[in-house]
C-alpha cells in the first residue's frame, strides 16, 4: 500500500512539473520565437497599430469591405461559434437577417449571388479572410461611395488575393480596407 501511494505520488508530482511548468514554457518560447513575438502579427497605419492580421474586425460602415460576421461578437477573449445547426430557427433567422442586411446595403445584388461566408460566422468567430467572391460582391457599393472606378477596387481586390496551397485562396479583409483608405487618399491626378 504504501509502495502505490508513493509511487502515486511520485507520478503526480512529475506530471504537475510537465504540464504546469515546463510544457507552458516550451510554448512561451516557441511563441517568442515566431514574428510578433508571439503577442501576434499586428497591421499598422502611419505607426499606429489598427488591428491583427489573423483576428477578424467588425467592419459595417458602406466604403469598407464588410469581413465574415462573428458569433461573438469579435471578441478574441471569447472565441467561439453559434453552435446551432444549420436547421435551428433561432440560427436561420440570423443568417435571414443578415442577408437582407446585406441587400439593402448592396443594391443590385441578388440574394443568391451572396457567398455564403458572408453571412455565416466561422467556427472561432474571429475568421479574418474572406472568398475573393465576397470581395468582388461588394466592389460596386464601395466604388460607388468612394467615388472609384469599380475596376479599380477590383484590381484591387485582385492584389489582396492569397492563395494557399491546401486550402481555397482567401482575401484578408483588414489588410484590403487598409490598401482601399490608401488608394482612396491618392490625389484626383492618381486616380
Amino acid at each position: 500500500m504504501k509502495k502505490n501511494l508513493l509511487i502515486s505520488l511520485k507520478l503526480t508530482v512529475v506530471m504537475l512539473i510537465l504540464c504546469s511548468v515546463l510544457y507552458p514554457l516550451l510554448i512561451a518560447g516557441i511563441g517568442k520565437a515566431t514574428s510578433g513575438g508571439g503577442k501576434g502579427k499586428t497591421l499598422s497605419v502611419n505607426g499606429k497599430v489598427v488591428g491583427y492580421e489573423l483576428i477578424g474586425q467588425k467592419f459595417t460602415d458602406d466604403k469598407y469591405f464588410w469581413g465574415r460576421p462573428s458569433a461573438v461578437d469579435y471578441n478574441a477573449a471569447g472565441s467561439a461559434g453559434s453552435n446551432k445547426g444549420p436547421s435551428n430557427p433561432d440560427y436561420l433567422k440570423v443568417v435571414q437577417d443578415r442577408i437582407d442586411t446585406f441587400l439593402v446595403h448592396n443594391t443590385g445584388v441578388k440574394k443568391e449571388e451572396i457567398p455564403a461566408d458572408l453571412v455565416t460566422a466561422s467556427g472561432s468567430g474571429l475568421d479574418p479572410d474572406i472568398s475573393p467572391a465576397s470581395a468582388y460582391v461588394q466592389v460596386k457599393r464601395i466604388a460607388n461611395i468612394r467615388g472609384i472606378a469599380e475596376d479599380k477596387v477590383r484590381s484591387l481586390v485582385d492584389q489582396h488575393i492569397d492563395k494557399t496551397i491546401l486550402g481555397p485562396s482567401v482575401v484578408n479583409v483588414l489588410k484590403l480596407n487598409i490598401a482601399l483608405d490608401n488608394l482612396s487618399v491618392r490625389t484626383p491626378s492618381e486616380k
